[in-house]
């Protein structure tokens, strides 16, 4: 993939991610859950690989702050979950895993990350057994949106390229 093409898809990634979280997200405990973000961390995953699914993570959850639309906890689940998602396809090469890949990188790891970040940056002292369910459901639902996603277009459904179209 040449750099226009990639920087392209990542900007279409973080539209996606920072537009999409404002119009799909439900209370999971103590926190939100943003299925959108996760959903674009496993396709950024799979279709442009780690680095550039953490650096899409980290610019949807910079833009939502920047947009007062999110909280702080966006960069440690989002970034961890994508760079997980991303190295678990790349030896693997099966969505499944990337989702699984998410789920683990956000709701297990990024929830532990989360407790010194929130008491340092928020001012927030709860434990990771607080943020464990909400980044679960979270990563989960949305992972398994990305899933059903990159299962579409890999089957063709979505994307099709048309001879003589526009």
């Amino acid at each position: 993939m040449n750099r226009t093409r990639l920087l392209t898809t990542m900007a279409i990634f973080i539209a996606i991610g920072t537009l999409g979280a404002q119009l799909l997200w439900f209370p999971a405990g103590i926190a939100k859950a943003y299925p959108v973000q996760h959903a674009v961390n496993v396709m950024a995953a799979v279709t442009l690989g780690p680095g550039p699914a953490v650096t899409v993570a980290f610019m949807i959850g910079l833009l939502r702050n920047m947009l007062g639309l999110g909280t702080l906890l966006a960069f440690p689940g989002g970034m961890i979950g994508a760079l997980l998602a991303g190295l678990l396809y790349q030896k693997f090469k099966k969505n499944g895993v990337a989702v699984l890949g998410e789920a683990i990188g956000t709701g297990v790891v990024g929830s532990f990350v989360a407790v010194p970040f929130a008491l340092l940056l928020m001012g927030s002292s709860v434990g990771a057994l607080a943020f464990l369910p909400s980044f679960l459901v979270s990563s989960i639902s949305g992972g398994m949106i990305g899933w059903f996603v990159l299962s579409r277009i890999g089957e063709g459904k979505i994307m099709q390229t048309s001879k003589g179209g526009l």
